[in-house]
This record gives structure tokens, sequence and C-alpha cells, in this order.
């Protein structure tokens, strides 16, 4: 490394907020970001440690050292051809990737890791800005034709590689814009979607047809691409949201987390909404059920909708605040995390569940709850209500969506209900259709979405040439 004490002589630095009156008034992405020396800094605190744990702790594999040392050194585009040659779209993951990289950083022992992240997104802005990333368009055709459904990260990184690879290839979208959840789940105060965009444009370059508002199993038979294509591919996502079946379950006002979500960015992004009922948490009192990402994204949405208040629910007990490094390192601790967006006024509330719903007139106004025990257990005596105009469920998602698609093309599934197909070859119970991402493994990270997609493309590769040279 070029500076060997740098993990010595400085602190770990992050970006920084806008202040919360500033930037629930607006969805725009509200970061500061590093300047170039502080960033430098930053990358010399990189260990040179003997094994790098943080190649494993990142999903993609991405050759963190070796980055953190070229912008140490300056060497920018460098750090740039490096990044990209692990991630399609590091500029996504060093938006809205959680970090498992920063948990298994050797620093984190006893230290603060290094900013990985935001070192990332840094070389993946600085490579756009200086007109780095340019469209990698293949020597030659190989005749092939690949289907894939679904544009969320998975989907488009597998078209990106196969395109790459010189095989025709058409991405399938439901939904009027590619990008998937990225688009229609991610609020635009986290990830802009101009940085879809950008990409979309660079692969329609290489070659990649977007097909949108095409609803493979709905508007455009399954079968018909399983006869039509040399190969297709499944990267469709875990869509099936998990419910709450409770009593007052059917009052107006209890909406699923990706019913509302997608309303507002497409109100950003100038679509229609359609026939389907507004969802606003104007001058509501909102709740929210389920403490992941979803729900705070839920959080910091409703505040941006004016709602006068929100409050988060979550079943499991509230986690340490500093996790026990010794036994959990490199792997990702439970600890207490705060979101931006719960640092913005929400309330939040552990071991709690919901026991019924009740309102007047058809729609919600109170929720009824009860306290739980370490052993997940109601304590007597312990129920509570809450004042609740609009309930937002993020209790995460059971499995891909069955009706449709795969129902349509008989698909064998795993014990989860997601499509069955093993992480070497992807492959389906059907010879030549593949499944990857969310739809595979079940709901999970935007960065495993992008390896599963690179990994399926190898496959799908392999399977249509005899061999491949794509990276796994």
């Amino acid at each position: 490394m070029g500076k060997v004490t740098g993990f010595l002589e400085f602190d770990r630095h992050e970006q920084r907020y806008a202040p919360v009156a500033d930037r629930v008034r607006h969805f725009n992405e509200f970061l500061v970001p590093l300047d170039e020396s502080t960033l430098r800094q930053q990358g010399a605190r990189c260990m040179d440690c003997g094994i790098p744990f943080c190649h494993t702790g990142c999903p993609v594999n991405n050759i963190i050292p070796d980055w953190n040392d070229l912008v140490y050194r300056d060497q920018w585009r460098d750090a740039a051809e490096i990044l990209h040659s692990t991630n399609n779209f590091p500029e996504f993951t060093g938006r809205i990737c959680p970090a498992p990289c920063e948990e298994a950083c050797t620093l984190n022992i006893d230290d603060a890791p290094v900013t990985i992240k935001t070192i990332e997104c840094a070389i993946a802005d600085r490579a756009w800005r200086e007109g780095w990333v340019v469209p990698d368009i293949p020597a030659a055709r190989t005749g092939k034709r690949v289907a894939v459904v679904g544009s969320g990260p998975a989907g488009m990184a597998c078209a990106q590689q196969l395109a790459r690879s010189g095989h025709d290839v058409t991405l399938f979208e439901k939904n009027a814009k590619p990008g998937g959840l990225l688009r229609y789940g991610i609020p635009d105060f986290k990830m802009e979607k101009h940085y879809i965009d950008r990409r979309v444009g660079q692969m329609e370059a290489e070659g990649v047809t977007f097909r949108t508002g095409v609803h493979v199993g709905v508007d455009l038979e399954a079968g018909e691409l399983v006869r039509d294509y040399d190969a297709v591919v499944l990267a469709g996502g875990s869509e099936k949201a998990r419910d709450l079946p409770v009593e007052g379950r059917e009052l107006r006002g209890i909406e699923f987390a990706m019913d509302f979500l997608p309303q507002q960015n497409r109100r950003i992004g100038g679509e229609p909404l359609g026939e389907v009922e507004e969802i606003s948490a104007r001058g509501k009192h909102v709740v929210v059920i389920g403490g992941g990402d979803t729900g705070s994204d839920c959080i910091g949405t409703s505040f941006r909708q004016g709602a006068v208040s929100v409050t988060q629910l979550e079943i499991l007990p509230m986690p340490p605040e500093k996790p026990d490094k010794a036994t959990t390192w490199p792997l990702w601790p439970l600890r207490l995390r705060t979101s931006s967006s719960q640092a913005e006024g929400a309330e939040r509330d552990w071991s709690v569940a919901t026991k019924r719903l009740s309102g007047a007139d058809g729609a919600v106004s109170t929720l009824h709850a009860v306290r739980l025990d370490d052993g997940m257990q109601e304590i007597p005596g312990t129920g509570f209500d809450l004042k609740a105009e609009l309930v937002l469920l993020a209790m995460g998602f059971v499995h891909p969506v069955h009706e449709g698609m795969v129902d349509e093309l008989g698909l064998e599934l795993d014990a989860r209900g997601n499509v069955l197909a093993d992480t070497e070859e992807y492959v389906t119970s059907l010879p030549n259709v593949f499944a990857a991402g969310d739809m595979r493994r079940g709901q999970s990270l935007v960065v495993w979405a992008i390896r599963e997609g690179r990994q399926c493309a190898r496959a799908v590769d392999a399977f249509l040439m005899g061999e491949s040279s794509l990276p796994r």
C-alpha cells in the first residue's frame, strides 16, 4: 500500500447529511460528498492486511484494497477499471448497499472500518464525470438470442454481460421504465433515477433491446419466449409481500409498502398512477410495520409527503448498540442501526405484535398492539393503542409471484417457494430457462442480485457456446 501507516494516522470520515429540516422538503439525494483530499486519506486507511476479508464480505468480490490504494495514489481511472471489473453498477451499490464489506474489514476488529462504500461511489461518479464509462461493444455477434425477464439489478447485470459476449439480448420489463426495484422501490432521496437511465443508455449502445410495458405471463405468454429464444433468464424478483392476517386488515388505509413507495417514485418520474387508488401520508399519523430497509424507506417518504407523525414497529427485540466483534467478525453483526430516514423524527418500538386494527366508516384509525418477551410470547397486560390513519406493511417478501409466468412454465420451486436453481448452472427445471437474483434466492441485497446476474450470464453463455470467458 502507498501509506502503510495510514490507518494509524487518519480517522474514519463519512459523507455528511444535509440538515433534516432542509432534506425533508424534497426527494433529492442529500449526501454531501467528501472532497478529493479526504477521499485519498480514507483510501490510505486500507491496512494492507494479509487476508483482505472485505473481498468475501462483498458478494461481488470487489477488489477493494487495490482501488483504495489507487485512489490514495490519485490513479482514479485505474481504480475505475478495477471497480468495474467485478461490479456492473458501482454507482448503485455505492448508494444503497449496506456495505457488508465494511463489517468484514480487518480494521473493524478494534477500530472503525475503511469507508469502502463512500470511496466506491466516488470512483464510479468520477468515472462517469470524466467520460471513462463507455459502451463495451463486442467484436462479433454469436447469433444466439436471449430473453431476460425483469430489469432489476440481476436482470440488468445479466443482460449487459450477455450482450458484451455478442448475444442478442432482449430485456422484458412489466413497468413503463427499466430498473425494477431500483426505480420503483428505492426512493429518489436514496438514489436518483437518472443513474439508471444512464446505464440503460450504455446497455442499449451495447446491443440490449429493452421492451418495457410487457408483463410476461400476462401480456405475453412465457412459453412463447421459451420457443422463440435460445435461452430465457428469469430475474423478476421476489414480489409476494408478507401480509398481516389480523382483524381489521380489510380497512382502507392499510397498504403494502410496495404499493405505497412506487406511487411516489412514479410521481417524481412523471408517470401516471393509473387506475389505482392514490396513497398519501399527508396530514396523517402513519404506522410502519417492519424494521428493515423497506420500512425505513416508508418513513422517509411519509415525512416528505407531510405526515403528522411516523411510528415504526418491529416484532423482534431491540438489537444491542454495539456488536460483539470477537464473535461476529467478519460476518454481518447484529447491532442497532439508525437510518437517515429513522433519524428524521420517527418513533421506533421493538418487541411489538399487532393484534388488530379498527376504525370508522371503513377506514383505519387505531392499531391495537401488545408487547412480547424475549421468547416472542405476549406479555399479559401490556396491550396498547396507536393512532394510525395510514398503516404501511413492510414485513418483507415471502417468494416470487407464482401466478402467471412461474405457474405457466410449471417450474419446480424450492421449499420457500422460490424458483429452484443452483449457483453453478443457474438452470431451472426447464433446460433452457435460467433464474437469478431474488426470484431464485429470495429477497436480498442489490449487490447479491448483481452477483447472481453476472454468474447467471456466465452459465447461459457456457450453455449457448459450450464455454465462457465471462468472469464469475
